[in-house]
């Protein structure tokens, strides 16, 4: 019993860690996206304004070409970073799915320890070996789940 005591505050632990780090990463997604967005607004508003440039009548026609032709310049680069800022938030979107399942592994699998920690108990007050031997099969999948857990990249 108290060798799966020591199992489930190991579990435990390590669900906790595992949540946490599900939750940085969803604010680092968050963050990223939040990026994407503001990124997303600049090109537009600079989209528009190159689009105005070439609508409207202007009197000093050089300079509303130079001007316009740094804006489409500008509009190109930020085409790519858009790119790279959109696949760098869906990696740290993945990152917090993964961190998910882990943690839910560490979960059920410190629900089982913690069943098998409770019936192995019951031995105690009946006597009877038939509680402990069902205890151990809780704490065993218990193990093996949260094992599954550490496993999982």
């Amino acid at each position: 019993m108290s060798v799966l005591a020591v199992v489930v505050a190991i579990t435990t632990v390590l669900g906790h860690r595992t949540h946490t780090e599900a939750v940085l990463m969803q604010a680092r997604a968050s963050d990223q996206w939040n990026f994407y967005q503001a990124q997303k607004i600049r090109q537009y508003d600079t989209q528009l304004t190159a689009d105005l440039l070439t609508a409207l009548p202007i009197r000093d026609q050089n300079a509303a070409n130079q001007v316009s032709s740094n804006y489409k310049s500008h509009l190109d680069k930020w085409n790519e970073n858009l790119a790279e800022d959109q696949k760098k938030a869906r990696e740290y979107e993945d990152e917090v799915r993964k961190a998910e399942r882990r943690a839910t592994k560490f979960d059920l699998g410190e629900a089982l320890l913690e069943i098998g920690l409770v019936v192995t108990s019951i031995t105690l007050l009946t006597r009877q070996r038939s509680y402990w031997l069902l205890g151990m099969l809780f704490g065993g999948a218990g193990i093996v789940i949260a094992a599954w857990g550490l496993l999982l990249r």
